[in-house]
């Protein structure tokens, strides 16, 4: 009976974990500079909103103003609709103008227009993890 309890116990802490977990955005060196959470929060590192992506693609500020859009064909743009960056299947990262200005490897690396690496995303969105990277919340 004890060893119910304690499987029961151990099921439902996972799954009260699970339902707050955040996916954490680190910088080269590991440090965290953002979480992420399911439903599009973005918070700083000590748990501060700094934005929100709406699951249409709006990207919102702490202050739910509209900052940019992110498009299903990876085409991001500014609260005006101009295209600043653009993100391609193999995870290239595009300014507006076509130029290669990163990388994201599948695995969530985020790497300069050189491979250098300068950030990890873990499981986010790529095309979340663009915007945060180069063109909004993080940079």
């Amino acid at each position: 009976m004890k060893l119910l309890r304690l499987s029961i116990l151990i099921v439902l802490s996972t799954l009260a974990m699970s339902a707050f977990a955040d996916d954490v955005v680190r910088d080269g060196n590991y440090r965290t500079i953002a979480n992420v959470r399911s439903d599009g929060t973005i918070m700083d590192g000590n748990y501060r909103t700094i934005g929100h992506i709406r699951s249409d693609g709006t990207v919102m500020d702490g202050n739910y103003r509209t900052v940019g859009h992110i498009r299903s064909d990876g085409t991001i743009m500014d609260s005006s609709y101009r295209t600043v960056a653009r993100l391609r299947s193999d995870g290239t990262v595009m300014d507006g103008n076509y130029r290669t200005i990163g990388h994201i490897r599948s695995d969530g690396t985020v790497m300069d227009s050189n491979y250098r690496t300068i950030g990890h995303g873990g499981s986010i969105r790529r095309d979340w993890l663009a915007y945060f990277i180069f063109v909004g919340f993080g940079k």
